[in-house]
């Protein structure tokens, strides 16, 4: 599956950079059937200027990528040394280049139509060419890194090239049909209809193209046509738990196979589904039947992003129509990091306890979900419990930095800003707070936003920082740092959420630059670390190789340090990242933006 993810990944890339003109019968969505569970594609024509930015974004976000991909080889090694060969064969074709560059060695049109989707919920890939042969030229690159030739095969009078793991019982076939480069994941054993319609020879009964289903969904929801995806739950989880999909069966099989030679567990028994299973997958589905995604701007200076998850309407119904009494949940702040988080406790209690009841009344009898019965009964409980203040009192929680600094190997990092907790009762939080320390009890705090000093010992645990607690109709704050009193009344006192709104968030491009170099510090100190440790625990039993492990340890540090050097590149060119979600008559509403110097 890590090796599916990957082969998406790019493929994903790879729709974003396309585009589409005019619908005509061999578009890569006319192959798409139109009861697919995913699909990601582009519906209309990238102009040269948006182009360039995407290609600007994705070639300073590919030596991450590529740095992340050779992990995950490297990592695949001791369970699937095969498929490991081959990532790395693919690795090898991205690694230095820049997506045109690539895409140019591949035969790729970057300039094309491509989509990505599923064959029940097998992944399918099609993608336009400009030259079929330097596709091919690619492949057999490929193979001579991998180190032998792929299979060859025919299906009537169509060739194509595949690789088949054993350890997951799936294979990857690739082939150039028509203008279109083809590569999919399938059952090892795919059926021949299987393999047909994955290739094109055979036609769905019904297209993704003339259905317009992505068209309707990019109008609904202010998508952009250069890149909408969509996964359809009611479909795809039904389809993995009935025990109908060919795709999912390899993958169930391959598994149980494995486990019984570790086990002695009868693979029979493992693969035996309760047509429960698909009832109760249905019934979960039905709570989040659908997301879907798409670009609202973009160009060379925004990108901006929007996704939808739908939801059963007992769940908007709860959430649309409230007003948090969150101060700054209304408007996005000014911090270099800002985030305002909605925690109506009230609201929440109701619904998580009507969840409870729910399952309780009707438990799920799947083996794979039934420990979820459990769960709501915990969660039962738990709501029950957070009724009792000041906890039940809640409205949600706000952080505002203004500057951090990362801390060395031994220190933790320096930051100064606020913090503040939303509450009906906040009263009641200072009266939580003062029976933990005799020293808060002594402070005298009013609702009226004014800064009180916290005494020294208070003060030590943030780092000796001068710290400030206030207090307001709505909320309890603590403010850390030199000038940052001066702050706490006008947070205090900043507007309530609108109808829905569940959480808002800002990011300027110094601070995301002072994140990632915090990141990449740390990520740098524990790759070392853990690659020493892996290495010594799988060599045991074994005599330690000391210039092995130095050498396992190196290039640990070296994939950490190239990734982060990446996104520290990328972070460079961000001048501010803002979001918020809100919930709505048909769901859960994420969106983001981002401002790029």
């Amino acid at each position: 599956m890590r090796l599916t993810t990957r082969y998406l990944a790019l493929g994903i890339a790879g729709v974003l950079l396309a585009a589409c003109g005019h619908k005509d019968k061999d578009a890569p969505l006319a192959f798409v059937p139109a009861d697919t569970p995913y699909v990601l594609a582009n519906l209309d024509v990238l102009d040269d200027s948006t182009r360039s930015a995407m290609l600007a974004q994705a070639n300073a976000q590919l030596p991450a990528q590529v740095a992340q991909l050779k992990a995950a080889a490297d990592n695949m090694t001791t369970k699937d040394a095969d498929s490991a060969r081959l990532l790395h064969a693919f690795v090898a074709e991205l690694d230095g280049k820049t997506v045109e560059a690539f895409a140019q060695n591949a035969g790729l049109n970057i300039k094309g139509r491509s989509a990505i989707y599923g064959l029940g919920l097998a992944p399918v890939a099609r993608f336009e060419l400009t030259d079929d042969k330097a596709f091919d030229a690619f492949v057999t690159r490929m193979e001579t890194a991998y180190g032998k030739k792929f299979d060859t095969a025919t299906v009537d009078g169509q060739n194509y090239r595949k690789h088949v793991s054993t350890q997951s019982g799936t294979q990857v076939i690739l082939a150039v049909v028509g203008k279109q480069a083809v590569a999919a994941l399938l059952p090892a054993d795919a059926p021949q209809p299987m393999l047909r319609e994955a290739l094109g020879l055979d036609r769905p009964a019904k297209n993704l193209q003339d259905d317009g289903r992505l068209e309707k969904l990019a109008k609904d929801k202010g998508y952009q046509p250069w890149a909408v995806g969509q996964f359809d739950l009611a479909r795809a989880l039904p389809l993995a738990a009935s025990g109908k999909d060919p795709f999912f069966n390899a993958m169930h099989k391959a598994h149980a196979e494995a486990e019984s030679s570790k086990t002695g567990e009868p693979v029979a028994n493992q693969l035996q589904i309760p047509p429960s299973c698909e009832a109760d997958a249905t019934r979960i589905a039905a709570r989040v039947p659908n997301v879907s995604f798409g670009y609202t701007k973009l160009d060379a200076k925004h990108q901006d992003i929007r996704m939808d998850v739908a939801l059963a309407q007992d769940i908007t119904k709860a959430f649309s129509g409230i007003k948090v009494e969150l101060p700054g949940l209304g408007d996005a702040g000014t911090a270099p990091f800002d985030v305002s988080l909605a925690l109506p406790m009230t609201q929440l209690r109701a619904f998580w306890e009507a969840q409870a009841s729910a399952v309780a009344a009707q438990p799920f009898s799947c083996p794979a979900v039934v420990d979820l019965n459990e769960g709501f009964t915990k969660l039962g409980d738990l709501a029950q419990k957070a009724a009792i203040p000041p906890f039940g009192d809640l409205s949600g929680l706000r952080i505002a930095l203004d500057s951090f600094e990362a801390g060395g190997e031994a220190s933790m990092p320096k930051f100064s800003g606020r913090v503040m907790i939303g509450t009906a009762n906040p009263d009641a939080l200072l009266a939580m707070g003062s029976m933990v320390s005799p020293a808060m009890a002594q402070l005298k705090l009013t609702k009226d936003g004014k800064p009180v000093a916290l005494p020294a010992e208070l003060s030590a645990p943030l780092g000796g920082q001068p710290a400030w607690l206030a207090m307001g109709e709505k909320a309890l704050a603590i403010a850390i740092g030199q000038g940052e009193d001066g702050k706490l009344s006008e947070m205090l006192k900043s507007p309530g959420g609108d109808a829905g709104r569940m959480a808002r968030m800002r990011l300027d491009g110094p601070m995301y630059q002072a994140w990632v170099k915090a990141m990449g510090d740390k990520a740098e100190q524990y790759a070392a670390i853990s690659a020493s440790t892996d290495h010594d625990a799988a060599d045991e039993d074994a005599a330690k190789d000391e210039a092995e492990v130095a050498k396992t340890k190196a290039a640990a540090v070296a994939r950490s340090k190239a990734q982060f050097e990446s996104m520290r590149a990328q972070a460079e060119r961000v001048k501010q990242v803002s979001s918020e979600a809100h919930v709505e008559d048909s769901g859960l509403v994420i969106s983001s933006q981002t401002e790029l110097k």
